[in-house]
């Protein structure tokens, strides 16, 4: 294999990339024995195979070469339009189509917000534990952490208002998931939303929301968006198809109403992929432009994924010793279950877990610090209940193999 010459040298924020502890899961859950409750994977079953592939052929009969040339940046029309009156009638609040930049996945609206903030040793603030997924994308531009500290109603707003108060630069964003948080299911509290945009507001430091669950409420009642608030600051809410329809269509989009920030996110996309593939995004407005047939698929998809994290409670229940604890997410893909033994460590735990054929995410890789080791992430929207059980066993015997006294 040849190498690189020692006059050539990689840019200095290459060192702190690392390979996700996700996607090299992934590897292994291919191998048929193993039960994961490790991926953030939509249920394939799921997936509106067939109407996607009459889709496909009507957008290839209708618009033909068009849904396969380029188009603008900021997204086809029909995509930005789509955008603004979903979020309008979710969170009954208006939005301009012109406000929408469709993107390639989330994680590329991630790498432009990085981008376009963050010059080396810039600070975010981020919730303790974090979206993995973010601290990649940040990393990437040589980013520093402030955390700030959560509880079961999430982001806790007196916390980030001392790591405002006492930050010196302050910090270029900060970053949440306000509903069923990746990774621990978690949900901000009505009451703490509005606090977290008047602090962030006066401190002037933008805020960074993303909603990739937000769509995927069991119970409960939703609270309103982070960017429904009327503020002088700047707020950037992040969706994503890819939780109701299909990853692998790589369609999602930032809202932004300060135009100075949109220019910069346009010109940033512009210097990486020019667009987002103009005949994804045809065949994802062709799907969700049938208001009634969208509703139906978010509807199943709710029902199967309640039913199954039900069946994960149920299972963690009776099947895990009683020093581990877990919450009850009202929505999303996640739980988060803590080991409260002293000194316990779910990265060694994964190792004899893994033997067993059963592999999840070890809560440290979201920290981060990486300095809390207790706390695993649990994925049931992924996992059919008769292999559920099987896979929950395996887990709760692996723990006390880990656990002295069992």
């Amino acid at each position: 294999m040849a190498t690189i010459p020692r006059a050539t040298q990689f840019a200095a924020r290459t060192s702190r990339l690392r390979a996700s502890t996700i996607r090299e899961m992934l590897k292994v859950t291919q191998r048929p024995d193993v039960i994961s409750f490790g991926g953030g994977l939509p249920a394939p079953e799921l997936f509106p195979t067939m109407e996607i592939a009459d889709i496909t052929r009507r957008i290839m009969s209708e618009y033909g070469a068009a849904a396969l040339q380029y188009s603008v940046t900021e997204g086809i029309p029909e995509m930005r339009s789509w955008v603004a009156r979903r979020l309008g009638r979710r969170f009954g609040v208006h939005f301009e189509p012109e406000s929408v930049l469709i993107t390639n996945g989330s994680q590329q609206g991630l790498d432009l917000i990085g981008k376009i903030f963050l010059d080396p040793g810039d600070h975010v603030v981020l919730e303790n534990p974090s979206y993995l997924g973010a601290i990649q994308a940040f990393d990437s531009y040589q980013a520093r952490y402030l955390t700030v500290d959560t509880d079961d109603d999430g982001m806790i707003p007196s916390s980030l208002e001392q790591v405002l108060a006492h930050a010196e630069p302050l910090p270029k964003f900060v970053y949440l998931v306000p509903n069923f948080a990746n990774p621990t299911g978690r949900t901000l509290a009505a009451e703490r939303r509005e606090p977290i945009v008047r602090i962030c507001e006066h401190y002037g430091v933008p805020l960074i929301e993303d909603d990739p669950y937000g769509e995927l409420r069991f119970e409960g009642r939703d609270s309103g968006p982070l960017i429904g608030y009327r503020t002088e600051g700047v707020v950037l809410y992040m969706g994503t198809g890819s939780k109701i329809v299909a990853p692998g269509l790589r369609v999602a989009w930032i809202v932004v109403r300060n135009q100075e920030v949109m220019e910069r996110l346009v010109l940033s996309k512009q210097a990486v992929d020019l667009q987002t593939g103009s005949l994804a995004q045809y065949v994802f407005a062709g799907f969700v432009e049938n208001d009634a047939m969208l509703e139906q698929h978010v509807q199943v998809i709710r029902r199967v994924y309640k039913q199954r994290r039900s069946y994960m409670l149920e299972c963690l229940r009776e099947l895990m010793p009683s020093y581990v604890r877990f919450n009850r997410p009202e929505g999303g893909m996640f739980l988060w279950a803590t080991v409260e033994r002293p000194g316990f460590d779910t990265e060694a735990l994964l190792r004899v877990a893994a033997a067993q054929k059963v592999v999840f995410v070890p809560g440290v890789s979201f920290y981060p610090h990486r300095d809390v080791h207790s706390g695993m992430r649990l994925n049931f929207s992924n996992t059919k209940e008769e292999v559920m059980r099987r896979g929950m066993e395996r887990l709760a015997d692996a723990v006390r193999a880990q656990s002295p006294g069992g």
